[in-house]
């Protein structure tokens, strides 16, 4: 039995009410919200597991905010806050499914078993980073652990993740895509696109709101008047979960349960995680122009981290000791990492005519020319990046 499968099993045991939530939101009972409780049966070393990899961003996160307020890189967008939404929802899915990330997601490809230092090159956009500098920073994609890059505008990846998941019926694959949004993407069209036609034609898709209460400056309550993000499925004829986003547990027992109904033909299912994003929406992003550092420290109150990090203990799978030995040695893998990335040169200029055609047409040819005899005139190789 797979991880996915347990949770579905301890989920349909759980005392959700689901008729009583129907009627409380209007429906017809088909697809009620339930705002669920349900935990999950995670054993103490797979909460472990989470916790490293959860641990393991927000390090992460700390030193990159740290290298872009020095100079050493251009931009960043960190997940602090949101870790559990992030990691104990892909945590549900097979290595063989897809994941389809918003900005804060690409921190589950290193738990897929993505190599850090090529994470970290693409933020410098050198010859480290696969995408050969071509992407913008914080856009992480890897062909390896089946997660693609987020296009930045807002909404664009959630008809990618349909088309994924529903390529994958039509070969009779039991792939799933779990395509993620922040609330503020629920105000776009191609939400509305994305949600209608995963319902209509049962596309084996999750859908994932990390609603972490802020659109960049925007509050929740000024993108949408409906009591609830996940309430928003009931109209497209789908299932709506609304879960503690700071809860691993509680994450991973609403997203395995949603990947187990897609994945055995129910259809997609919405899922929204209500979390905070305890930082800025990004490093150019200032909070303190639009929002209450008294709703921060509350829901400082409730880090995902500092829950996980108190049931481990409690369950004696983690102490003090390790927790900071554990801190010690992220914190050493990444500056190692660091320090491997920025040695690196950036991409050969060359790089700018490769990946388009499988053959290059002649006129690419002639301007590849002029540009290297340009390149020679000028003394050598310009260089790539961002």
């Amino acid at each position: 039995m797979t991880r996915a499968e347990k949770a579905v099993t301890k989920a349909k045991a759980a005392k959700q009410k689901p008729a009583a939530a129907a009627k409380k939101n209007g429906s017809n009972g088909s697809h009620p919200v339930v705002q669920t409780e349900a935990k999950a049966t995670l054993s103490t070393q797979q909460l472990l597991e989470i916790y490293r990899a959860m641990l393991r961003i927000r390090v992460l996160d700390e030193r990159m905010m740290t290298l872009q307020r020095q100079g050493r890189i251009g931009f960043y967008g960190t997940c602090s806050g949101q870790e559990a939404a992030t990691i104990a929802s892909t945590y549900a899915l097979r290595a063989s499914d897809w994941i389809v990330p918003a900005l804060r997601e690409a921190g589950a490809m290193l738990m897929r078993g993505f190599p850090l230092v090529p994470y970290i090159a693409q933020v410098f956009g050198n010859s480290g980073d696969l995408t050969k500098g071509r992407q913008m920073p914080s856009h992480q994609a890897g062909r390896s652990v089946n997660q693609v890059s987020w296009g930045s505008c807002i909404g664009s990846q959630l008809p990618h993740a349909v088309g994924i998941a529903f390529a994958a019926k039509l070969s009779k694959h039991d792939t799933v895509a779990m395509a993620f949004m922040g609330d503020g993407a629920t105000s776009s069209n191609d939400f509305h696109t994305s949600m209608n036609f995963a319902a209509v034609f049962k596309a084996p898709v999750v859908f994932v709101c990390q609603n972490n209460h802020w659109s960049i400056s925007i509050p929740t309550h000024r993108q949408t008047a409906s009591e609830s993000i996940a309430i928003k499925a009931v109209a497209y004829g789908m299932p709506g979960v609304k879960v503690d986003g700071n809860d691993p547990e509680a994450v991973y027992a609403a997203c395995a349960a949603a990947v187990e109904r897609a994945r055995r033909g129910g259809g997609p299912t919405l899922v929204e995680c209500e979390t905070y994003r305890m930082g800025a929406h990004s490093s150019s992003d200032d909070p303190t122009r639009y929002r209450d550092q008294a709703e921060v420290d509350r829901w400082k109150l409730r880090d995902p981290i500092d829950r996980t990090r108190a049931k481990l203990i409690k369950a004696k799978g983690l102490t003090e000791a390790s927790d900071t030995r554990l801190r010690a040695d992220l914190l050493s893998e990444i500056n190692a990492a660091i320090k491997e990335v920025e040695a690196l040169p950036n991409p050969p200029s060359s790089t700018l005519f490769e990946d388009v055609y499988a053959e290059l047409p002649w006129h690419l040819q002639q301007q590849q020319q002029e540009f290297e005899a340009a390149l020679k005139r000028a003394g050598g190789d310009l260089g790539g990046g961002h």
